[in-house]
């Protein structure tokens, strides 16, 4: 099992707590994004820059991820393409995407998309909570748990 994370938009806090995850459980984690992330040294632990361009990284980790592989992302469409391949989605908020969810997730997308192209004023998400981060470490943790 390996972990892979759509670096462009993943908070510096969520990678701090895979950084650990990685490093303590020697799990391979991989970093991919469109500009160059530092990342500490550790052989469990990699960053792959990818070229500039619209949802090239994400297109990137849609095609490298295997069944049972874990992806860190808040894009939706990349999660659908993970669990079609037989891969877990979780977000930085602690939510795992799943064949339950995600048509859900990506028709409210897409009527968002469509409200926003319309010209109304939508507000992105809310910041990322305390409550948010700890939500996710323990998702991070019961899951790799589970794999062990």
């Amino acid at each position: 099992m390996k972990i892979w994370v759509d670096g462009d938009a993943c908070p510096v806090v969520i990678k701090d707590i895979l950084f650990r995850a990685a490093q303590r459980l020697g799990v391979s984690l991989t970093l991919v994004a469109n500009r160059l992330l530092r990342v500490p040294p550790s052989p469990h632990i990699r960053a792959l820059q990818v070229p500039g361009g619209f949802d090239v990284a994400d297109k990137h980790i849609a095609a490298a991820v295997e069944a049972g592989d874990l992806v860190i992302t808040a894009d939706i469409p990349l999660a659908a393409a993970v669990i079609d391949k037989g891969g877990f989605a979780l977000n930085v908020r602690g939510e795992f995407y799943s064949p339950e969810n995600i048509r859900e997730r990506l028709n409210m997308r897409d009527f968002m998309e469509g409200l926003r192209s319309a010209g109304a004023q939508i507000s992105g998400p809310a910041a990322l909570s305390q409550a948010d981060r700890k939500a996710f470490a323990d998702q991070l943790d019961r899951f790799l748990a589970a794999r062990k």
